[in-house]
């Protein structure tokens, strides 16, 4: 049983769309995903926190960025599936999962599946705050529908 819920669950459903799909799933049926993909975003999300330790940011800024999208033509559903992998594996994940290794594992993960995903790095100035997010045609996934309005966006990756 997790300990503690610390990611988007959290936040209220999105209801805007991308690419015409849901940015959460409609039913509790829809809700189930499947575990290939739950076990992805689980090893994702340890080979971040490991890239991010072990290595500079500049490190973790090159390998999102050398992601390249797969060739596949995805499902439509295929945004709000890795969403919902992503979401369950932060709450399974032993360490509180931040935005930049979310953001990061997001991406790369859509990307895998053939979903063309930006990573967006932005700020806020006062107060100062850095936030990370995924974006999929230039909407925001898995995120607060506000984002783009209250941070300033330094880079896509």
């Amino acid at each position: 049983m997790p300990s503690r819920l610390h990611h988007a669950d959290d936040l209220p459903c999105l209801q805007q769309t991308v690419e015409g799909v849901s940015a959460c799933p409609p039913t509790k049926a829809a809700a189930r995903i499947p575990t290939v993909l739950f076990g992805r975003a689980l090893v994702g999300l340890l080979l971040f926190d490991l890239l991010r330790l072990c290595h500079s940011f500049n490190k973790l800024h090159r390998f999102v960025t050398a992601w390249r999208v797969a060739s596949q033509t995805a499902p439509s559903d295929m945004v709000s599936r890795v969403s919902s992998a992503v979401n369950r594996a932060c709450i399974w994940y032993p360490k509180r999962v931040l935005c930049l290794q979310r953001s990061a594992v997001t991406t790369c993960l859509l990307r895998s599946c053939g979903v063309s995903a930006t990573m967006v790095i932005g700020v806020q100035s006062l107060p100062f705050k850095a936030h990370a997010w995924s974006e999929v045609n230039g909407n925001p996934i898995n995120e607060r529908r506000e984002v783009q309005r209250f941070y300033t966006v330094l880079e896509r990756l």
